[in-house]
């Protein structure tokens, strides 16, 4: 369920792009495309959202976003090399000015020692700029919130990758 927070946030956002001219993309996994729907969720969302891809197998990382088979391997898929090929990925495969993507373990289970629930890399990258990445260990408060705390996270990498 996306918080009446998240809409709010989600509307300064597209107004921010839309004052700009650019376009967005998102690029997900652990959260499912719950980004796309809470930018799809507020009216007239259509001038500034070109797509979102749902890559939440590591085939689908590499078949919509070519994320190499060997950087999974070798680091996983939550990880920040794959994170910032994910958005990479979605700018070199779309139409969009700028791309976010999201990768981590939500919950419940999944987690490791090295990567436990909660751990979430986001990489936002734009045309012509560098590719941002953040990483965060979120409180493990069940899944639902984690993938709120990520989609809150995307929105403000976002805004500062169009702020630079």
């Amino acid at each position: 369920m996306v918080t009446d927070r998240l809409i709010a946030d989600a509307t300064e956002l597209l107004e921010a792009f839309r004052q700009l001219g650019l376009t967005v993309a998102t690029a997900e996994s652990c959260t499912g495309g719950l980004i796309a729907g809470t930018l799809t969720e507020v009216a007239g969302s259509s001038d500034v959202v070109d797509r979102g891809f749902v890559t939440y197998s590591n085939e689908a990382k590499q078949d919509m976003l070519g994320v190499p088979p060997a950087l999974i391997r070798e680091h996983g898929a939550v990880s920040e090399p794959v994170a910032i090929a994910m958005a990479e990925g979605a700018l070199r495969n779309g139409r969009a000015d700028v791309t976010v993507s999201v990768t981590g373990v939500a919950g419940p289970g999944g987690g490791t020692d090295t990567k436990p629930v909660g751990l979430v890399h986001i990489a936002c990258a734009r045309r012509g700029k560098p590719t941002l990445h953040q990483r965060h260990l979120f409180t493990d408060k069940g899944r639902s919130a984690i993938r709120q705390d990520t989609i809150a996270e995307a929105f403000r990498i976002m805004r500062q990758q169009i702020e630079t």
